[in-house]
């Protein structure tokens, strides 16, 4: 690695200042909303969507000082980088703590958690997973494809999958699909390809992991909770061979589980 010049540092320094103080009065401003959560807080749902669209933006500023790092001095900053990993996992527990983190099970399972957000429509959750998943794939490009960190964000990816997943409110969602006059119709569309892609694509990586990586029989339960998450989809609509297909999918991965499990590959 070349060595980084005093002045391009101090270049750096004074560029990325601003952001820094950017970061520190969100930071700020999170610490008094969470002063005002409490238990019985009618309004907490709200609330931890503000501080989950802040995350957001932080982790963005931070992929912004790492940008600002290869421009000024050639190097990523890895500091701005993980920072940027971690409060991205902060917006995603922010949304958890209101929706769950339920990967497969019936609405009415988490329902009342979902009705705490009611207000907020379906173009602006819709948004909020949009603009979540564009920051968690800048995140990932900006580590390049030999970060240390590669199967770790099987799991933020998964766990995103999943508040996408339930901050949809699917009983409405099915109606609006077999209703091409809905006004909502195109957005609810559009939010369940994308929220169907993202469950498919974390099956498909909780798998890879397991085979390529950990050998973990939890990787592999995950793949297969991830499978039936996408099941209960093709039931709801009604898509009766894909059903199938995904059930002899399950059923096929959790075989070689179990054969592994008694070869001693899986633990």
């Amino acid at each position: 690695m070349a060595k980084i010049e005093a002045g391009a540092r101090d270049e750096f320094n004074v560029k990325s200042e601003p952001y820094k103080q950017e970061i520190e009065k969100i930071l700020k401003k999170e610490k008094e909303i969470l002063s005002t959560i409490t238990p019985d807080s009618a309004d907490a749902g709200y609330r931890r969507v503000v501080l989950a669209e802040n995350m957001i933006y932080i982790a963005t500023i931070y992929l912004t000082i790492n940008s600002l790092s290869e421009e000024l001095l050639a190097v990523k900053n890895m500091d701005a980088l993980n920072e940027s990993r971690k409060t991205l996992y902060k917006a995603v527990i922010y949304l958890e703590e209101i929706v769950t983190n339920i990967i497969d099970a019936p609405y009415a399972d988490y329902e009342e958690a979902v009705a705490s957000i009611q207000n907020i429509t379906i173009e602006k959750r819709f948004f909020i997973v949009r603009k979540l998943g564009l920051a968690i794939r800048m995140l990932i490009d900006s580590y390049g494809e030999n970060t240390k960190w590669k199967w770790a964000f099987v799991e933020l990816n998964g766990r995103f999958a999943v508040v996408a997943k339930n901050m949809l409110e699917i009983k409405e969602a099915s109606r609006v699909f077999f209703d091409p006059s809905s006004q909502n119709y195109d957005v609810t569309m559009y939010y369940i390809q994308l929220v169907r892609k993202l469950i498919a694509q974390s099956a498909d990586q909780y798998h890879q992991r397991y085979e390529f990586s950990t050998h973990r029989i939890d990787d592999m339960q995950k793949a297969l909770l991830y499978i039936a998450a996408q099941r209960r989809f093709c039931i709801i609509f009604d898509e009766k061979d894909e059903a199938e297909e995904l059930k002899k999918k399950g059923r096929v991965l959790k075989e070689k589980m179990e054969l592994d499990r008694k070869k001693g590959i899986a633990q």
